[in-house]
């Protein structure tokens, strides 16, 4: 008992612990349901579950909130006090938080199977165990007095509207749910990202890159904000073929921000250039986005379907996600902010997930091997991210190497 409770003692010091560990439980079990569920429909695979509600919203729910929220609050509990010379958050808050984040989520997979009361049960509790590390943030985002705090402004307005959207997504209303899916992404993660990668890339730059000027313009970040808001409207109100209006702007920024920030110098830093691969896609994604909706104005025809969503949510969100959060993991448990050629060539290969998810809605290839290419790409994130768990996942569980706490 008394080893178990110096076990705990350890995993739970630092936010970043808990909800990374869980984080990445949550990427394989979220891509585990979602991989049985494409088997069903394209192998001859029998799937025996009628789930309580459509796959497609579950998918969706559980990446969106379930599968990136861990992350998210274990990276803003970590950098809160950093970004804002602020006190550190409170462990009577994270800890429940956590707990309860982790109860919803799982009890989401039994509702999923059971009934929507267990299912209701299970979003209720995740989203109390948000209000909690929603809570504990404000708590630092109020209390620190530095001058500024615009960054954390934006995730935290984020993370107040994702919770409503989670609210909105329990009531199962059809359109709260659909605003729950389209919300999630253009008023939830993409500001979130964005945000993080404005202040974070340039930042990491300067500190590897000789004479390197930090550039950070914010009228790209509010444009950026505005035009994803804007984007938000359009696809609710079915207005596809004038998304090209706002998407090619963002494709633009993204393009813009790219070279300003000299990517191509950082290849020669493998730890900083996952940072840059990764924010590439952002511009990838919009320009996917706007050829899509400028065919459907000139053409009347839906073309790309979900690429360009893959490109922004894998591409971008998810490998952004890995590579801050093993720059975070190396960092904070006091190892030296060097990558090794394995997770390296584990992030390189993770970028063919993006592209085989692509692949399967392009036009020709999709009518041909789209089943086959949906479970490929699947395939391929659990091994990449079951890969990553298997190497990074441990260290949450002991002591820093620098003997230092947290």
């Amino acid at each position: 008992m008394q080893k178990l409770n110096k076990r705990w003692q350890i995993f739970s010091s630092a936010p970043h612990r808990l909800f990374f560990f869980t984080g990445t439980m949550q990427a394989l079990l979220a891509m585990l349901w979602w991989f049985s569920d494409l088997s069903g429909r394209f192998t001859d695979f029998d799937m025996p579950v009628n789930w309580v509600i459509p796959a497609n919203d579950a998918h969706a729910f559980l990446m969106i909130y379930g599968f990136f929220a861990f992350f998210i609050f274990g990276f803003l509990m970590t950098t809160y006090p950093r970004w804002m010379q602020g006190e550190e958050v409170d462990r009577k808050l994270y800890i429940p938080a956590f707990s309860l984040l982790n109860a919803g989520i799982l009890l989401f997979y039994i509702g999923l199977i059971s009934n929507t009361f267990i299912l209701t049960i299970a979003l209720v509790i995740f989203l109390i165990g948000w209000s909690f590390g929603l809570y504990a943030l404000l708590q630092v985002y109020l209390r620190a007095k530095h001058p500024d705090k615009r960054h954390a402004t934006i995730t935290s307005v984020m993370l107040v509207i994702a919770w409503v959207m989670i609210a909105g997504f329990i009531s199962g209303h059809f359109e709260m749910v659909r605003l729950a899916k389209i919300g999630g992404v253009w008023l939830f993660l993409l500001p979130l990202f964005f945000a993080v990668s404005h202040r974070m890339i340039p930042f990491f730059s300067a500190n590897v890159l000789p004479n390197y000027d930090i550039i950070r313009p914010y009228r790209a970040l509010s444009l950026v904000l505005l035009f994803a808001i804007i984007h938000a409207i359009l696809e609710m109100g079915n207005l596809y073929a004038w998304l090209w209006l706002v998407d090619l702007p963002m494709a633009i920024i993204g393009f813009y921000l790219t070279v300003k920030w000299q990517s191509f110098k950082s290849l020669a830093h493998p730890l900083l250039a996952m940072l840059h691969i990764s924010f590439v896609w952002f511009g990838i994604a919009m320009t996917l986005y706007t050829l899509q909706s400028f065919y459907l104005l000139l053409t009347g025809e839906y073309i790309l379907l979900r690429a360009p969503l893959h490109a922004l949510v894998i591409g971008y969100f998810s490998s952004m996600l890995l590579a801050m959060i093993t720059r975070v993991t190396l960092g904070h448990s006091g190892r030296p902010l060097i990558l090794d050629m394995a997770s390296w060539a584990l992030f390189l290969s993770f970028q063919y997930v993006t592209i085989l998810r692509i692949a399967a809605d392009i036009p020709g290839i999709s009518s041909l091997f789209t089943g086959w290419l949906y479970l490929a790409a699947g395939s391929l994130w659990l091994l990449c991210f079951g890969v990553w768990s298997y190497k990074y996942a441990p260290i949450y569980l002991n002591p820093r190497a620098d003997g230092r706490a947290g």
